[in-house]
């Protein structure tokens, strides 16, 4: 058996507040879903699913469990910069760690929480 693929599905508070946030911030595209109370926001092999939950317990209320996601990216530096620029709440500083990732963590504008990691490079032979 093999998993070919993940998604993350998401309880947002305002469909639209949220697509501009992952689109501004993140470099997402948002795609309709064929049901106007959920949209797929896109960027290169990652999708999260977004329903819009107006009376759900804000993610910002669930502490640790806000987390949902680590995205391993080519360029962590640049995106720290376009998460920062874009207005996404920085709650880990970008740093080196000592399991091999130099990575930081933001907060989106629903309150779900993202680490964003790149791979060291390993020591030269």
């Amino acid at each position: 058996m093999t998993i070919t693929s993940s998604m993350y599905v998401l309880a947002v508070r305002n469909l639209d507040r949220s697509e501009a946030f992952y689109a501004r911030a993140l470099g997402f595209e948002a795609r309709a879903m064929g049901d106007a109370g959920w949209r797929m926001f896109v960027k290169d092999q990652c999708r999260i699913m977004a329903g819009e939950c107006p009376d759900a317990l804000p993610a910002r209320d669930l502490g640790d469990h806000s987390y949902f996601a680590y995205l391993v990216v080519d360029d962590v530096q640049a995106y720290y910069e376009r998460a920062r620029v874009g207005g996404a709440e920085i709650v880990k500083s970008l740093r080196d760690e000592p399991w091999g990732m130099r990575e930081f963590g933001l907060r989106t504008v629903d309150g779900h929480r993202i680490m964003v990691g790149q791979e060291l490079a390993g020591p030269s032979s």
